[in-house]
């Protein structure tokens, strides 16, 4: 007669599937430090006022780079802007950061120091720029800024590089013919609310929180500049990394604008330096890639991150990590 063989309890079958499953966890953990180095330490990163795009972004991919690299500490540092931040990073102040083209332009250009070792790791979105008034305003053009006193940036903010230049182009001293306030972008919109500043300069990626939240609050307006995109581009480098734009009417849907307002864009990069270590810079780069959609949802410009442009990095080369990933995922 033929032995039946024992049958196997559900519960014993549950508890041989669960010790298979511990030990191929404890081999994959064993192993894996053979197979993929796992990063450690420590980076910082400068991202820029506390209300601005640059440090919203900077939280979003804190939390990517959390997931990618749990053996990475990072630690985020406000900073004035694109100024500020390349001087950081230069330095060795900071490892990574966000910074428009004319501002890394104009810092290699005046050889500031460190200038030599900064490396592009991508291109990310464009910033807009944009003149804000109250909805009332006479001013239809930088040029009626004349007299008035306008929010210009800090000094060591991207913004105040292209306030300066745009009003140079409207032909008005940006030292004499306004009365110049060097603020950002977290006290502007309180300053013009209370008639304290009759317009300020902002350059961002839309839309920008802290005008967004003025518009909800406060009537305002955004005053074109395509008018001056032509005379500013004549100026040469690094202006000539403007291009002429339009900020679409639902930028904001409660600023009182009729239509789209035509202004210029210059794109942000992100930078290092070329003493960051190339397994460090490529998965960084893989994980600004990858988070693209998931940080897009509250910070809309990041959408426009895309693999195909982000390889352009001048007036920066590619930092070796950086350039190691893209050629991982060229088709």
């Amino acid at each position: 007669m033929a032995r039946v063989p024992p049958r196997i309890s559900r519960r014993t079958a549950l508890w041989g599937l669960v010790a298979v499953l511990g030990v191929l966890g404890l081999l994959v953990w064993w192993l894996r430090p053979f197979g993929e180095p796992q990063l450690k330490g420590d980076l910082t990163f400068s991202t820029g006022v506390r209300t601005g795009v640059y440090h919203r972004y900077g939280q979003l991919l804190d939390q990517a780079l959390a997931r990618d690299m749990p053996g990475v500490r990072v630690r985020l540092e406000t900073s004035e802007g694109s100024q500020e931040n390349l001087r950081r990073v230069a330095t060795g102040k900071a490892d990574f950061t966000i910074a428009t083209a004319d501002a890394v332009s104009k810092y290699r250009a005046d050889e500031e120091p460190g200038a030599e070792r900064l490396r592009g790791v991508a291109r990310l979105y464009d910033d807009y720029v944009q003149l804000v008034v109250p909805a009332d305003s006479a001013v239809q053009s930088a040029r009626d800024l004349r007299g008035k006193r306008v929010a210009v940036g800090q000094s060591g903010s991207g913004v105040r590089l292209v306030s300066e230049r745009l009003l140079t182009a409207a032909k008005l001293d940006p030292a004499r013919d306004i009365t110049p306030v060097s603020i950002g972008i977290d006290t502007m919109p309180a300053e013009l609310e209370a008639g304290r500043i009759d317009a300020f300069f902002w350059s961002g990626g839309l839309p920008t929180n802290a005008v967004r939240e003025l518009s909800e609050r406060f009537d305002i307006r955004l005053v074109q500049l395509g008018d001056l995109v032509e005379a500013l581009q004549r100026s040469g480098s690094p202006a000539r990394y403007y291009r002429a734009a339009v900020m679409p009417q639902d930028a904001y849907t409660r600023a009182r604008n009729t239509s789209a307002v035509a202004t210029l864009a210059v794109p942000n990069l992100l930078v290092t330096t070329e003493r960051t270590d190339p397994g460090l810079t490529e998965q960084f780069t893989r994980t600004v890639i990858l988070s693209r959609d998931r940080i897009g949802q509250e910070v809309h410009a990041a959408q426009l991150v895309d693999l195909r442009t982000a390889i352009y990095t001048d007036p920066l080369d590619l930092h070796e990590g950086a350039r190691r990933y893209y050629r991982s995922v060229k088709p």
